[in-house]
């Protein structure tokens, strides 16, 4: 097996696995508020943040070498969580996952102004083409929007504005204050919260949450051997897979249907997509990269980063 097969393999599984993990979300969100859902999915994280605490010999503090962007960026984590929970709550999965698709678009406008990346016409034009792709899925003046659509564009805006600014930062900040800001925002804005919207939880459903954050470790840790076997170019769209699981698991648990409308934008948001990785992917039409090294999901500042577990020559030299 050679070893881009083996990576889009692992990539395949992983984020099967993230897809499990968002049908709990949509089984538990029926139930009790994202507020809840995020703060308890934060406190259960942090056995996992300290492990990585514990093997990172970095020298430094905690405080960040860029105090402003590392603010926007946990700014952007919140939202990106708080959004994305909401979302699979209220939406069919294939849905938010459609919007969520569009990430790699946003990022691609973002990386001008923040990375000085240059855009020419061809991946304008991807970008144009996909956000098409987003107005056939909202149906604008055809169907109800509702906070929940205004919810999965949130978490597509905020993960890719996430993705610019670690992009940008990245390299002089320490993976653990990339990693412990977000996650203590979390607890500490969910907290303030949680007394106006909790809801007993018995044992059981604490142990889903429990398993929730297994999920997202256990998937990260198969993007990262993904990553670690075969080239960005390959793994990267293989995130694309977690529509035929959303259509798997919304017709098996939810008894869901994806209507033309929301199959046709998906069709046209991926493609567009495929195509800005595959331009970034060639030398000399991108200078940063920034959508090929966005290697996992919207960052929801809930989880462990994938980033620091990947050896340097893979982080920088290989342009992931």
């Amino acid at each position: 097996m050679s070893p881009n097969i083996k990576g889009a393999l692992y990539a395949l599984i992983a984020f099967g696995i993230f897809a499990t993990h968002d049908v709990l979300v949509k089984i538990l969100g029926g139930l009790y508020s994202p507020v809840q859902l995020v703060f308890f999915s934060v406190l259960l994280s942090f056995p996992l943040a300290t492990l990585m605490l514990m093997r990172d010999a970095t020298p430094g503090t905690l405080l960040p070498a860029h105090p402003w962007w590392m603010a926007l960026r946990t700014v952007a984590a919140v939202v990106t969580g708080m959004s994305a929970f909401y979302a699979f709550s209220v939406l069919p999965l294939a849905q938010v996952y459609a919007m969520i698709f569009a990430s790699p678009l946003i990022i691609t406008v973002l990386a001008i102004p923040i990375l000085g990346e240059k855009v020419r016409l061809r991946r304008g034009l991807a970008v144009l083409v996909g956000l098409v792709g987003v107005m056939v899925v909202l149906r604008p003046g055809q169907t109800e929007l509702g906070l929940g659509h205004l919810a999965a564009l949130m978490a597509a805006f905020g993960g890719a504005l996430n993705s610019v600014v670690v992009r940008k930062i990245g390299a002089d900040e320490r993976n653990v204050v990339l990693l412990l800001y977000p996650m203590v925002a979390n607890f500490l804005v969910m907290g303030a919260f949680l007394a106006l919207v909790y809801k007993p939880m018995p044992v059981e459903h604490l142990g889903l949450l429990a398993i929730l954050s297994v999920l997202a470790w256990v998937a990260g840790l198969g993007i990262i051997a993904a990553y670690k076997s075969g080239e960005a170019v390959i793994v990267a769209p293989m995130q694309y897979s977690q529509i035929l699981w959303a259509s798997a698991y919304g017709a098996f648990f939810f008894d869901e249907q994806i209507d033309g409308a929301t199959a046709l934008g998906s069709a046209i948001i991926i493609a567009s997509g495929l195509y800005i990785v595959l331009r970034e992917s060639k030398s000399g039409n991108s200078a940063n990269r920034p959508v090929l090294r966005t290697r996992s999901r919207p960052e929801t500042g809930t989880t462990l980063r994938i980033s620091p577990f990947l050896p340097s020559s893979i982080r920088f030299k290989r342009g992931q």
